[in-house]
């Protein structure tokens, strides 16, 4: 299936690893340009250069760190300096875990800027070109957690969700307009991410991390952890021309492990 996205040009949120590399793989691969971000220039260029490589796409980058409040500006300036932004991936790393009884001020502060104060600046200064242009996509990384909250992971759950409510409010609001605005919620894939979680769980446990992987399986219909790849080729469906009916909707990526409506 043609995705309709030769030629498009994406921004991608943590595109030098786990799922906005995942996901700037799988635009890459459909022939779309990309500008990645994420705090590593010098692991930035190195997914650039692969990319480039394996696909014969442009990929600009800049390194930026989603917790600083001028972090969209940056991103949105030299994105937009190089030309037009069809695509905006918004993905960002996970907060610490944390006691929900016991949270701190200045964490929700950082974990809500990472989450969603960042994510929405961004999109924000980039709507307004797509808007013009009658064409754009917007997709979200979020979590599993948005519809069923992970028991540690309370700044995730909250940040996710207020993105998530952001999402779907303005998807209304630019629908008639050619834009349309999604989410994705993974469950537990294979990530640099997922694998701290563990580690981190065996740790405070005093198990070992095949244990703590033993209890998330039992729990996964699907009976595995997923590979990024699955999420990045959803990603990219919902950035497609394709997509162009499928607006305002989060979507799962979990192996079934969603047991809500």
């Amino acid at each position: 299936m043609d995705l309709g996205l030769r030629g498009r040009r994406a921004v991608v949120g943590g595109g030098s690893s786990g799922l906005g590399r995942a996901s700037a793989e799988a635009l890459a691969a459909e022939g779309c340009d990309l500008f990645l971000w994420s705090r590593s220039d010098e692991r930035l260029a190195l997914v650039a250069a692969e990319l480039r490589a394996a696909h014969g796409v442009d990929v600009g980058w800049i390194a930026a760190d989603a917790t600083a409040r001028e972090a969209a500006r940056v991103v949105a300036e030299a994105a937009l300096a190089a030309g037009d932004v069809d695509i905006l991936v918004s993905n960002a790393g996970g907060p610490p875990t944390s006691d929900p009884t016991a949270t701190d001020p200045d964490d929700w502060q950082r974990a809500f800027q990472l989450l969603a104060a960042t994510p929405i600046d961004l999109a924000t200064r980039l709507l307004p070109s797509m808007r013009e242009r009658s064409w754009g996509r917007i997709v979200a990384v979020l979590s599993s957690g948005v519809r069923q909250p992970i028991a540690d992971l309370v700044y995730s759950n909250a940040g996710r969700s207020a993105l998530a409510s952001w999402l779907k409010t303005t998807a209304r609001a630019v629908a008639a307009e050619g834009v349309t605005l999604n989410g994705v919620m993974p469950g537990r894939l294979h990530t640099p991410r997922i694998q701290q979680l563990d580690s981190g769980r065996a740790e405070r446990e005093g198990t070992s991390e095949a244990d703590v992987r033993a209890t998330h399986l039992a729990n996964i219909p699907a009976g595995r952890y997923g590979d990024p790849a699955e999420l990045g080729a959803v990603v990219a469906f919902l950035a497609s021309e394709r997509a162009s009916y499928v607006t305002g909707q989060l979507v799962a990526v979990d192996g079934g492990q969603i047991i809500g409506m």
